[in-house]
């Protein structure tokens, strides 16, 4: 049995792992799409010949590698590259890049493994959709993966009510594009989560790209952004202690020790976890004669959702997925801004007159107005503007800068993702699924 983790252990997952080989600098990325019916959009379930389930068994026969499992069922497959495909809990496909300290090598096996994929899920008659959200699959319709802690989250959300209403949705339909980047010191990870929490939510106008819902206009350019906003609000959004001077691991710690766990693993299942903070059952048990272990604080640090998530990595969250073959524009702007010292800096001075509350209030704005909205009283597209220009000075090297063209190319006509998105869908789409689909599949 493991032993009951004390405080004096928990800062243990954020220490650095400069001793192993290649941590410098490294990227990741993890790309979800839509597994979807060619001709409804809608999501494919999980069993039967045209479900996700096959999707799986067809990229292993493919590519190799190893099946992972939940259970008896099959849930990823872990290329022998060390890339893996996964599912995600409403059926979507999530590829996750091995990590790599050349971008352009990210981007390069990430796009060759997804046309791959789609090309492979096509001879099934599946469509491997691009973009922030699964517009046409009604939240009554969702299928569920069949994995037990699913259902677990599905309670706990709906037991919150108006903060966890959203649940299902951001489970089932939505999309995104997440970058995961290095830390070396203690130091080093404040200095860039610091600039990235301010970041995050302001960058997300040059990505919002989910204006539908349920085959409809929403009124929203993201409506993925929105549906965050009520899925258990403490743990997601804007980390405000990372705003401030001297901010530490101890600050980041508190935070989640507030937190309730969502689900426990005990005998290799998921079960609910019990509705106290998890500093109550670290000083007095789960209130069953079990104790929190170093296993149950990584597990609940994975149920913890912000704009940029700490653990081993910063994973930045906030950014919608784009249509097709967009992807590569997330990591770039955040390699560009992070990695280098010049560029974080000036990224760093020019959000730090912002406050928590102010970048929560323009996450909102953004998710309506995307480039019309505003932090307080600066107009998003005075600062998006600087954070490209740094962006590029950050990635030094013109083959790689060639990434954040498409966000160029949204700042100078205007014209977000998602305002093509409703332009398309009003015209050459003739608001039909099918050609949604055929317009922003992978294509095969």
């Amino acid at each position: 049995m493991s032993r009951p983790v004390t405080a004096a252990m928990l800062p243990g997952l954020f220490e650095p792992f400069s001793t192993e080989p290649g941590r410098d600098q490294r990227i990741g990325v993890e790309v979800e799409h839509g597994l979807v019916d060619p001709g409804t959009g809608q999501s494919v379930p999980y069993l039967g010949p045209r479900g996700a389930r096959a999707v799986l068994m067809a990229l292993h026969a493919h590519f190799g590698g190893e099946l992972g499992f939940d259970g008896e069922h099959v849930v990823g497959v872990t290329l022998p590259t060390g890339a893996t495909f996964s599912l995600e809990t409403g059926c979507a496909l999530e590829y996750a890049s091995a990590p790599s300290s050349h971008l352009d090598e990210v981007v390069a096996s990430t796009r060759a493994h997804l046309e791959c994929a789609s090309a492979i899920a096509g001879e099934l008659g599946v469509a491997v959709l691009s973009g922030a959200s699964i517009p046409f699959t009604p939240a009554d319709r969702i299928p569920w993966l069949p994995k037990p802690r699913v259902q677990v989250m599905r309670d706990y959300f709906s037991n919150l009510g108006e903060a966890g209403a959203y649940g299902d949705a951001v489970m089932g339909i939505t999309l995104s594009t997440q970058t995961s980047l290095d830390y070396t010191s203690e130091a080093d990870m404040f200095r860039k989560l610091r600039m990235l929490v301010g970041a995050a939510p302001v960058a997300a106008a040059l990505f919002v790209a989910s204006p539908l819902e349920g085959g409809h206009e929403s009124g929203w350019l993201s409506r993925r952004m929105e549906y965050w906003r009520r899925f258990d609000p403490r743990r997601c959004g804007v980390l405000d202690f990372a705003l401030k001077d001297g901010a530490s691991t101890a600050d980041l710690i508190d935070w989640a020790l507030d937190l309730p766990m969502i689900y426990r693993e005990i005998d290799g299942r998921h079960v609910a976890a019990p509705a106290m903070p998890f500093r109550h059952a670290i000083a007095a048990s789960f209130g069953d004669r079990t104790w929190p272990t170093s296993a149950d604080w990584a597990l609940h640090l994975n149920q913890v959702w912000p704009h940029v998530r700490a653990r081993r990595t910063l994973e930045v969250r906030s950014l919608d997925g784009l249509p097709w073959p967009y992807f590569s524009a997330a990591p770039a702007l955040w390699t560009g801004l992070a990695y280098d010292d010049d560029a974080r800096g000036k990224a760093t001075d020019l959000l730090s007159g912002f406050t928590a509350d102010e970048l929560d209030r323009a996450a909102s704005d953004v998710a309506v107005r995307g480039l019309e909205a505003s932090v307080s009283k600066t107009p998003v597209t005075v600062l998006v503007r600087e954070l490209l220009r740094y962006a590029r000075i950050g990635l030094a090297t013109s083959p790689l800068q060639r990434f954040l063209d498409p966000l160029e190319e949204v700042l100078e006509t205007g014209t977000t993702f998602a305002e093509r998105i409703l332009k398309n869908w009003h015209g050459p789409c003739r608001r039909r699924p099918d050609r949604y689909v055929d317009s922003y599949r992978i294509p095969v």
